[in-house]
Order: structure tokens, then C-alpha cells, then sequence
């Protein structure tokens, strides 16, 4: 599975993970403070924006290994372990500490906040059609009533779903979404599965359903809901509190930036494309030109800082992600959100992507 896991059920089960009581953040020997250099790992899972720090550490700019540094870990004195996982094993190590940094959206940070306060240090990129909901036989809203559409329930693909039904001045009340797990859900309408005739999945499934099934049509996507659905890099506040703490996160980010630096480059864009598409689903440059089109990235520090700081996102978008978590069962009770607040128990800080743009 790719982000869009239930983060909940992903907390009940942390506690049975293999190797969950070996946390990946310790401090070693090097050029830090009194002799050290600050540790921090870093989990992510296959997604376009988040695949980039598996395509920062082919391009040698982290190196993935404890002990061992790469160009920018070496510029901030840092060392950052980066641990592959599938997207429910990174938010359970993420819930139970045993990582100190994870990327996930905004939606499945709320549950882990409640019992570990917790900082957004990143926008990573939103969601501009990569969510979509496929239809085969249904023409309309009005006809997409009368049959269920197949998705990960209490998950962002429900949340797409919903709102994007309030656009179209739709009631979400009014139609049926059942739980399916997204790749047997797009296999299903792939092979002509009858009773499939309405999914809500993201990419890669939405390119490949669109591609393999005849008759398959956009009923609507998450170009409807831009900056809504946002992938993140967040960080315990703890850990960005120890001695290096905010280091660490500035080379986190300046890794970041600097592939899509290259994605930004005429002479390098194909080639890191190429090494992105690798990271994520294996697809070759030409379906990644679609995917990053449709996975929008906050390519540079100004872009996130806007979106962390934009009036809509604090004021509207966040509090509806909540009050939605909420009203489905996927909080215990809701988190204090804030932007700029270290009390919050998520706060979205925009103090690190600024000290990268400075160079600090």
C-alpha cells in the first residue's frame, strides 16, 4: 500500500511491528557538538513527492545508511537514516517512536499528534487529479446513486470523495462508499468486474484503470480540491528539540529542493524522472510526466512557505480535515492544531523551510 492507509488502525496494530523497540535514532561519533553528530531517521513510503529521498540518496546528496554522510549531510553536520517502508508500517514506527520523522499527509497526522506532539516541517506536494473517482457505465451524479463506489474508507480517498460531491453541490449522504482495498478495487474494474462500476484510487491505479479498461471515465478527481490533500514531512518536536534537531530538518529539506531543482532542469529532468519513476511504481518518464503534473510538488521553500501560511489552509482547509477525521471515527478526539504555535499538538512550522532558503 502507498499513503493512503488508515492511520488509526495502523496505531492499534504499532505495538505488534517487528523491531518497533529498536529506535533508528541514536547519536554517533563525528562533527557535531562535543564530538557528535545528530542523528535522525526519517521514514517514507512509495509516493511521488516522498520517492525523492530514495532519488537524494541515488544522486548522493543523503546517504540512506547510519554512520555514513552524504553532500548535504556533510554541509549541515547532520546524518540522516532514511528506512523504506510500506506507507502503514512508516506511520505505525512514526506512532510508536521508533522513527523520528515520517511523510504522511495532513489527514493521517492528526492521530498520531494526540500522543506525540508533533511538528510539519514541509508541504511535500497536493493532490491536482491524482485522486479520481472512475466510473464504467455511470454518465452522472445522479446515476452514480444508484451503485457503490469501491475505495480505502476513513482514508483520503473517501475524504476526496465527499468533498468533491460538496463541489458539485452534490449531498455525499446520498451515495454509497464501500471499503476495498484500492488495488483490488482498480484490478476489479480492470478485468470487467460487473459489480465494479465506480472506484475512488489514486495513482498509479487511476492512470492504469483509465489505460486497461475500455469505457473507463474521470467522474471527477481532486483537481477539484487543490491544496486540500497535502503530503508532508513531519518530525517529533522532541527530536527537532534535542541538540541538532533543527539541522537535521534543514537537510532533510535541502535535499528536497534540490531534486526538484533538477526536475526543474531541462538537462536533468528526464534523467531524474527517470530515477523517480524507479522509486515509485517503476514507471518509465512519459507516465511520470503525468504523475508529477497531477501530484503537484511544493518545488521550492517559497511555495511551501505560502501554503503554510495562506489564510484558506489554516483557516478553512485544516479545520474541515478535522472536523471530517472526526465526524468518521478516526480520531479519539481532536488535536490541537496550530501554525506557528509550539503548544499545538501539530503545529505547522514554517521556521525550517525558511532557514533553508536562507541558507542558514
Amino acid at each position: 500500500m502507498t499513503r493512503l492507509q488508515l492511520a488509526t488502525c495502523t496505531l492499534l496494530v504499532a505495538a505488534c511491528m517487528v523491531g518497533c523497540n529498536n529506535k533508528r535514532s541514536t547519536t554517533t561519533g563525528g562533527g557535531g557538538p562535543g564530538g557528535e553528530t545528530p542523528v535522525m531517521s526519517l521514514a517514507w513510503s512509495e509516493y511521488p513527492s516522498w520517492s525523492v529521498f530514495g532519488v537524494a540518496h541515488e544522486k548522493g546528496l543523503l546517504n540512506k545508511d547510519e554512520g555514513a554522510q552524504g553532500e548535504l549531510e556533510k554541509k549541515w553536520g547532520v546524518d540522516i537514516v532514511l528506512v523504506q517502508a510500506d506507507y502503514d508500517t512508516c506511520l505505525s514506527e512514526y506512532g510508536n517512536s521508533t522513527v523520528d520523522a515520517v511523510c504522511m499527509t495532513n489527514m493521517d497526522s492528526l492521530a498520531p499528534s494526540l500522543g506525540r506532539d508533533s511538528v510539519a516541517i514541509i508541504p511535500t506536494s497536493t493532490s491536482v487529479g491524482a485522486d479520481a473517482c472512475i466510473t464504467v457505465g455511470v454518465d452522472s451524479l445522479e446515476a452514480l446513486k444508484d451503485v457503490p463506489t469501491y475505495g480505502l474508507e476513513k482514508s483520503v480517498s473517501q475524504y476526496a470523495f465527499e468533498r468533491c460531491l460538496e463541489i458539485e453541490g452534490a449531498n455525499p449522504d446520498d451515495y454509497e462508499f464501500k471499503n476495498m482495498d484500492p488495488a483490488v478495487a482498480a484490478q476489479g474494474m480492470q478485468t470487467g468486474d460487473a459489480n465494479v462500476k465506480s472506484i475512488m484510487v489514486w495513482n498509479p491505479f487511476v492512470m492504469q484503470t483509465l489505460r486497461d479498461r475500455e469505457g473507463a471515465k474521470r467522474m471527477f478527481d481532486s483537481s477539484k480540491i487543490p491544496e486540500e490533500i497535502i503530503d508532508m514531512v513531519v518530525v517529533s518536536k522532541s527530536k527537532l528539540a534535542e541538540p541538532g534537531g533543527e539541522k537535521c530538518a534543514c537537510a532533510i529539506l535541502d535535499a528536497f529542493y534540490q531534486v526538484n531543482a533538477m526536475l526543474a532542469d531541462d538537462a536533468e529532468r528526464d534523467d531524474t524522472l527517470k530515477a523517480l519513476g524507479e522509486k515509485f511504481s517503476s514507471l518509465g518518464v512519459e507516465d511520470m510526466e503525468v504523475v508529477v503534473k497531477e501530484t503537484q510538488m511544493y518545488a521550492t521553500p517559497k511555495d511551501g512557505i505560502e501554503l503554510f501560511e495562506k489564510t484558506e489552509f489554516k483557516d478553512k482547509t485544516m479545520p474541515m480535515v478535522v472536523d471530517f477525521c472526526s465526524a468518521h471515527d478516526m480520531l479519539d478526539e481532536k488535536p490541537s492544531v496550530g501554525f506557528g504555535d509550539a503548544d499545538a499538538q501539530l503545529n505547522f512550522d514554517a521556521s525550517y523551510m525558511q532557514k533553508v532558503q536562507e541558507g542558514e
